[in-house]
């Protein structure tokens, strides 16, 4: 395990105070524990745009009105196109009219961003939103004990 490093911060009084109070909220132990998730969150962040060619895993949430003309029929093909990358999908229906879809994709970064991208921007779409790890932090985290939130 990594020998762990006291460091101090500057902050102003109303931002420690929401930084508290969210953390609070999010049910983590101490200040220490948050700070580490965010540090290891913006890591990976820089990770996964310098490396087009790293292996990744991630989720892509996608939520959308299954009415809007024929959506349904496009985003299915478009991920039949992309079923080497997409590994798995889960489909709930909100309500009357929308539906959420969770994909699992995994692949190269660059694919998967790509892949990611054109289903978010089908037309129709409402919210999309992409989550993804590199496999070498994978790797260490799991090593390490830690799980990102």
């Amino acid at each position: 395990m990594s020998k762990v490093v006291r460091f101090g911060v500057s902050i102003e009084e109303e931002l420690l105070e929401g930084f508290d109070a969210l953390i609070g909220k999010k049910g983590y132990a101490n200040r220490s524990e948050a700070l580490r998730n965010l540090i290891r969150g913006m890591l990976l962040e820089a990770e996964v745009r310098e490396k087009p060619d790293a292996e990744v895993v991630g989720t892509l949430t996608l939520v959308y009105d299954h009415d809007h003309g024929d959506l349904s029929n496009r985003l299915v093909d478009l991920q039949h196109k992309h079923h080497d990358r997409i590994i798995s999908t889960l489909h709930v229906h909100i309500d009357e009219h929308s539906c959420l879809e969770v994909l699992i994709v995994r692949g190269r970064n660059d694919e998967v961003q790509q892949i990611c991208d054109a289903l978010i921007g089908t037309r129709g779409v409402q919210q999309g939103k992409l989550i993804i790890s590199t496999s070498e932090s994978l790797a260490h985290d799991r090593s390490h004990g830690h799980c990102h939130d």
